[in-house]
């Protein structure tokens, strides 16, 4: 199967996506083509030759109060900001079809490398943010050092980390 990661279009087919989870399902069966074109969020989709929905994720602009941070982390920022600017990866999602070959891996390496290119270059943001649907999602991100931000349940990844990893490599 070959498989290939672009915007999410019109022409995509995502009404036998199922990822066995009912908000996820949901949200790209009714919700995502909404979320694009009112420009709340760009839905990158995971798709097959015959253009199948195999998995995706969201990107959109969030900010981050510094109060939810830890000390020695917001320390490091002005005063003045009081919300930080970040990247909030709101969803990502793989189909039961292809689960357990590295996609969600795979789908989340994209986001990364898109988060940093853009922060570097376009749009200033100090973290990527994900506000985990479960236990199984806090240990998938875990894996690649997102920190659970305990208070707010949300989990955070600084850019400056990512930046000297993908530096590493």
């Amino acid at each position: 199967m070959n498989l290939s990661i672009s915007p999410l279009y019109p022409l995509h087919n995502k009404k036998d996506f199922y990822c066995g989870k009912k908000l996820l399902d949901d949200y790209i069966h009714t919700q995502a083509k909404q979320d694009v074109k009112k420009m709340l969020a760009v839905c990158f989709v995971l798709n097959d030759e015959s253009r199948n929905v195999k998995g995706y994720y969201t990107l959109s602009n969030t900010g981050i109060s510094r109060d939810i941070l830890p000390v020695e982390l917001s320390n490091k920022f002005p005063k003045s900001y009081t919300n930080l600017p970040a990247t909030l990866l709101g969803r990502l999602a793989v189909d039961k079809s292809v689960i357990g070959n590295g996609y969600g891996e795979f789908l989340l390496m994209d986001a990364i490398t898109r988060c940093i290119g853009v922060s570097k270059s376009e749009i200033g943001s100090m973290a990527i943010i994900v506000d985990p649907i479960d236990k199984q999602a806090i240990r998938f991100y875990e894996k690649y050092g997102f920190i659970l931000l305990p208070d707010s349940g949300k989990m955070f990844l600084a850019m400056k980390t990512v930046s000297e990893l993908f530096n590493n490599l």
